[in-house]
């Protein structure tokens, strides 16, 4: 599976996660029907079990909002980009950057591919300085 791919298949497990009563493991099955990708487990289990550090993270970085405000699709986006980009080392900060863009154009409105950069640009200045 590609890495495009994996994260789509992610991001659509962490969202089903969000709100339901859904174990992480029906979640799985339910996306990916009995197939298997490392880097998307890698991006659910690291994701989810990270979620509590993930959101402060996300905290100082939202201008005007609050985590909870944010539609669902758009923080479970910042969510999984922010494990990316602060527990792995395998792609450019970039990289992880354009996938979370284009995954909010695919899945968010108008708006959100923007809101989605300007908050991630805020992040990944930070962690390299």
């Amino acid at each position: 599976m590609k890495r495009h791919e994996a994260r789509e298949k992610a991001l659509q497990t962490l969202f089903q996660l969000e709100g339901t009563e859904l174990t992480m493991v029906e979640a799985i099955e339910h996306v990916m029907d009995g197939e298997n990708d490392n880097f998307y487990t890698l991006l659910v289990e690291g994701t989810y079990t990270n979620m509590a550090d993930i959101d402060e993270k996300l905290k100082g970085h939202l201008e005007n909002w609050s985590l909870e405000r944010l539609p669902k699709i758009e923080r479970t986006i910042l969510r999984m980009a922010v494990f990316e980009l602060t527990y792995m080392e395998d792609a450019p900060s970039r990289v992880i950057m354009n996938e979370a863009i284009e995954l909010s154009k695919t899945f968010g409105d108008e708006k959100s591919s923007r809101f989605v950069n300007g908050v991630l640009s805020k992040f990944t200045d930070e962690l390299e300085n």
